[in-house]
């Protein structure tokens, strides 16, 4: 049986013995520094960006954890933060198209992302680290390659977005069904060799030069037509204004022919208010002296 020491105070009082009572602290202590580890333990933050993935004794329970702070069972469960932020994968390589011209460092660029509800399938298949590896350098290549394959070369160059729109739709077709969405691809670079790239230079600067010639014929024959349309305004003015003086003189003759006295009354409405100097029947002529030659009234 465990003995039990106390100590005697000045009033003969019996007290524990302090070293025990120190003892049961250091005790209480411990047990709640361990409560503090077992809690703070128990939760695990998932970034902004990320998605967890809940193991129980390395066994998925759970994956489609959000951000912030997440509950699991400390030494049983553990959580595991995996990234669905669009990634990159980039690789250089050569091809050759249909008519034998080799495309060097050809520089094919992927962008893609996790499906989040096919995030289990992924990680027990194929696992996410292994998506480059397994999925992306054997498929990527081969296809773009095959693409390439079936166009000559110079319709690659012409055609550059049509052969990558193929690419990235036989790409999306396969990695689909894998839980690896392809949000984008491009063909960064086209390089043959030297004397084809002059050959094809120079082919489009003769059609460029074509095409020049062919606006310039274009605006001469726009010319013309502004040429022709400016004469026939002017003609058309011109007849209009004929018409216009034919019917005033038609409209004359009718008054004349209706009114006798019409050359009269025109004549009257344009008189200036002067009389003639001279004024003759055709034997005896009449001179009018005007004052201002000096003449009087008597």
């Amino acid at each position: 049986m465990a003995e039990i020491n106390f100590t005697t105070n000045k009033k003969g009082e019996a007290t524990p013995n302090p070293a025990k009572k120190y003892a049961r602290y250091v005790i209480i202590a411990i047990i709640i520094l361990l409560l503090l580890i077992v809690v703070f333990n128990s939760f695990s933050i998932v970034n902004e960006g990320y998605i967890g993935v809940k193991y129980r004794f390395g066994k998925i329970v759970q994956d489609d954890l959000t951000a912030g702070l997440n509950f699991h069972i400390p030494m049983v469960e553990e959580i595991v933060q995996v990234d669905i932020r669009e990634q990159v994968y980039a690789v250089t390589t050569d091809a050759y198209t249909s008519d034998t011209q080799t495309v060097n460092e050809l520089q094919l660029k992927v962008n893609y992302c996790y499906d989040s509800t096919m995030l289990s399938n992924i990680i027990r298949n194929i696992g996410v680290s292994n998506v480059e590896t397994k999925l992306l350098v054997p498929n990527v290549q081969k296809i773009a390659k095959d693409a390439i394959g079936k166009v000559k070369a110079e319709q690659l160059v012409q055609s550059r977005a049509d052969v990558t729109a193929e690419i990235q739709s036989s790409l999306t077709e396969i990695l689909d069904d894998y839980g690896i969405i392809v949000t984008a691809f491009a063909i960064e670079n086209l390089s043959f060799d030297a004397a084809f790239e002059e050959s094809i230079q120079g082919k489009v600067i003769a059609e460029q030069d074509a095409l020049k010639m062919e606006n310039k014929t274009k605006e001469k024959e726009e010319e013309a037509k502004q040429v022709v349309i400016a004469a026939q305004a002017e003609a058309d003015s011109v007849r209009i204004a004929a018409e216009a003086q034919a019917d005033a003189i038609a409209l004359i003759q009718e008054q004349l022919q209706n009114s006798p006295n019409y050359i009269e009354y025109l004549t009257v409405e344009r008189w200036n208010g002067v009389l003639p100097q001279v004024i003759s029947d055709g034997v005896n002529p009449f001179v009018a002296l005007n004052s201002a030659t000096g003449g009087n009234d008597d």
